[in-house]
């Protein structure tokens, strides 16, 4: 019996079998090029790196900051960088009232610094700026010519630098309140989204923003987005930056810094001293410290409280009590007298506190001190309010051995410090047990100090566009991953394909 004979399968086989091996091959080529161009187009471009200096010129000392970013990314949120930072020796500007001439040339040393780190290339196109904040806003209340020679010296000086000086003047609480709130959201990213990040923006019931609470040593600010009617204009801000709106309440207490508010404490205890002596809760058992009374009451946040006195010199002695330094703060924040709906002290209008809160400068260098920073473990009211207590109640002498590395004069203030802290937060701005782990203790974002610097400088260089900038859904280098995924995925379908239509031997079972 004949065998049954199979005519045209063979051919067709091997035609298909070549098709498949040319789409195949020509598929293999396809994405190798596209991966080779996508790796190619990857490849950063030489850095065009741009450069802006700001001196924050404080109650207690000057610091000078060196910032860089990316020349072709100035208005994408998060690009700017600290890559320096120069404490000045000796005292904040304001404290050479009494030799001006010598304001200026105190900065020399961290200028010199800017100009080794700034290639010599960029230093004259690079702006250099100085803001004062609340030492010289006091110093031009009690003295307003001293004022204006210690910013004529600094500004003969910085004119002198290679630098592009663009000014030095005196910035209001206001200002350095929402500069302040603009920095930290600036660098946490919370002002632009784009690609996935927007995507998942979106789908995220996030707070937009953060709130700002700023301590220095002579005035302390709150700056947060509020979604009620202000009642208040003049602690209103709009702001409008990458097409959002910004309704932000900021208040600035001169006065109210640490430094300026122990001064106000004391000059409220001197009211009804009998002698020399002074029993004081908020220093430590067993210290000790003598204050002039003549100069004492020059100060503009004690001058109000001047009291013709039997002695030249106050006898102060530390009794190390928390619960006694607390009711002494707390006389500081009148609370009696408010004609809105809410107040935080003195009259001034506070709307209730909401969403999360950075708090730098000086609430983080003192909570951080007393190891009250965590932000892996954040401690609740009441675990915060004992730890100051029993630091305290510790004597002099042992926190003077446990710490001596640090300046007697710090470290003598970190009870009443840390004591005022808590006040400020509680009963100045009636943060509670239900809302305290809100308030993050901020010193750097990334590579950046937390602090007006930053935000001073996007504001005075226009980086910080009103409506956001056209930009593709997706960044370069998401667009080339994306593209690989496409080509891995075709080289899958067209193997599948391949073992479809023809199968390898080991799979040609029972096929006679």
């Amino acid at each position: 019996m004949d065998e049954p004979k199979v005519t045209g399968t063979k051919p067709k086989m091997s035609s298909t079998r070549t098709i498949l091996v040319v789409l195949g091959f020509l598929s293999t080529l396809a994405v190798i090029a596209l991966i080779a161009v996508a790796v190619t187009q990857n490849q950063p471009l030489p850095k065009n790196i741009k450069y802006g200096i700001v001196l924050d010129a404080g109650s207690s000392h000057t610091n000078l900051y060196v910032y860089e970013w990316p020349a072709e990314k100035e208005n994408d949120t998060g690009v700017v960088q600290q890559v320096e930072v120069c404490k000045v020796e000796g005292p904040g500007i304001s404290g050479y009232s009494h030799a001006t001439e010598k304001a200026g040339p105190s900065l020399a040393q961290c200028l010199q610094q800017a100009k080794e780190v700034i290639p010599s290339a960029q230093h004259k196109e690079t702006p250099v700026y100085l803001g004062a904040t609340a030492g010289m806003r006091l110093l031009r209340r009690q003295n307003e010519s001293a004022a204006d020679e210690v910013l004529s010296s600094v500004g003969n000086t910085l004119r002198s630098a290679p630098f592009n000086f663009q000014g030095a003047r005196i910035i209001s609480g206001e200002e350095e309140g929402a500069y302040g709130w603009i920095t930290i959201n600036y660098l946490l990213g919370n002002f632009k989204q784009s690609g996935w990040k927007k995507l998942l923006y979106t789908l995220k019931s996030l707070s937009e923003t953060s709130g700002a609470l700023d301590l220095g040593g002579a005035s302390t600010q709150i700056t947060f987005v509020s979604k009620h009617v202000s009642e208040s204009p003049e602690n209103q801000l709009y702001f409008r930056l990458y097409g959002k709106d910004y309704q932000v309440y900021t208040h600035s207490f001169l006065c109210y810094g640490k430094d300026q508010a122990l001064q106000q404490k004391l000059a409220r205890d001197l009211q009804t001293v009998e002698n020399s002596s002074l029993p004081d809760p908020c220093f430590h058992k067993g210290y000790e410290r003598t204050i002039n009374i003549n100069e004492f009451f020059k100060n503009p946040c004690t001058s109000d409280k001047k009291k013709q006195l039997p002695f030249s010199q106050l006898y102060i002695k530390g009794e190390g009590d928390y619960q006694k330094c607390r009711e002494s703060i707390q006389k500081l924040f009148n609370k009696s007298n408010c004609r809105f709906s809410s107040c935080s002290f003195n009259g001034i209008y506070l709307p209730p506190v909401q969403g999360d809160f950075g708090a730098f400068s000086a609430f983080y260098f003192v909570m951080n001190f007393l190891n009250l920073t965590s932000e892996s473990s954040p401690l609740a009211l009441n675990k915060v309010t004992s730890t100051i207590e029993s630091f305290c109640a510790r004597p002099w002498q042992e926190v003077k051995t446990a710490y001596h590395h640090i300046k007697e004069k710090y470290l003598s203030e970190y009870c009443f410090s840390g004591a005022y802290i808590l006040s400020l937060l509680e009963n100045g701005y009636a943060f509670t047990e239900n809302n305290w782990q809100k308030i993050h203790f901020l010193g750097k974002i990334g590579n950046s100090d937390a602090g007006w610097t930053l935000g001073y400088m996007l504001n005075l260089t226009n980086m910080i566009p009103a409506e956001e900038p056209a930009s593709p859904p997706l960044s370069h280098g998401s667009y080339v991953g994306l593209m690989v995924l496409c080509s891995l995925v075709l080289v899958s379908v067209l193997l599948f394909a391949w073992l479809l239509f023809h199968k390898p031997k080991c799979l040609q079972k029972g096929i006679v």
